[in-house]
């Protein structure tokens, strides 16, 4: 990876842009390839060891657990290795106490996914692979493999919460078709209903019509009737007294005996 550098006012010395937990060696300047490999060469030997000493077996496993970082500037090629001097207790202290600043300072959430806080935790730990590997490289090999475990895991869930964030996406475009389709016949049912319920106040109203109308006719009908009635009783009474009166004997008649 390839980052710009940047020189400190008023010294030679090449600052890394971007900061780091894990503690590195000073920049070498490489001009070539092969000035790369002088530059390893002269770094290990400063150590005051060969190259079948454990110094130097150390620092290639330091080197292939946390790859050194380079960048151009000028055309020139800087590169910084991870630093292959054993800390102290304080330097744990310290680490610990740089750890906390570096969260309040970048503002790293407490709780819940926040790449700031992942990435600082992730330079901390790497900062205690190193120091772990130079009193003991076995110890941080096995780290090396606990932290490799730990990131393909993590890249997993990352993986599966992409995947359901997907999906649920995918549902809520669904959802939002299966709305606007719902919602658009819900408008036609509305319509109809309107319409039906227009027919069914010209029906009512056609009923009540009706009915007025056949009450009047019954009304009616009862009068004409009551009346017929009465009429005929009338003429009943009528007939009934003149029959009687054509039965009735003459005056002064005296039946025989």
């Amino acid at each position: 990876a390839g980052w710009a550098g940047r020189r400190r006012a008023g010294a030679g010395e090449m600052i890394p842009p971007v900061e780091s937990l894990v503690k590195y060696d000073k920049p070498v300047l490489v001009s070539s390839a092969k000035d790369k490999g002088k530059a390893k060469k002269t770094k290990a030997e400063a150590l005051g060891v060969d190259k079948k000493g454990k110094a130097l077996q150390t620092e290639d496993i330091l080197n292939a657990i946390l790859p050194p970082r380079e960048w151009t500037e000028d055309g020139e090629l800087w590169v910084q290795y991870v630093s292959a001097v054993p800390a102290t207790r304080s330097d744990a202290i310290s680490l610990g106490e740089s750890l906390d600043q570096r969260l309040q300072l970048r503002r790293a959430r407490d709780s819940g996914i926040c790449t700031i806080r992942e990435e600082l935790y992730a330079q901390a730990f790497d900062e205690l692979i190193r120091q772990i590997t130079i009193e003991c490289a076995e110890r941080g090999l096995l780290l090396l493999r606990i932290r490799d475990e730990a990131r393909m895991r993590i890249a997993a869930y990352q993986t599966l919460y992409e995947s359901s964030l997907a999906f649920a996406v995918r549902k809520a475009i669904l959802g939002e078709d299966a709305k606007t389709e719902i919602e658009q016949k819900i408008k036609e049912m509305t319509v109809v209903k309107k319409d039906k319920h227009k027919q069914l106040q010209e029906l009512q109203e056609r009923f009540d019509t009706l009915d007025t109308r056949e009450e009047e006719r019954w009304e009616t009908m009862k009068k004409k009737q009551f009346q017929e009635i009465r009429s005929l009783k009338d003429a009943y009474k009528n007939q009934t007294k003149q029959l009687q009166e054509l039965l009735a004997p003459p005056p002064g008649f005296v039946p025989r005996k």
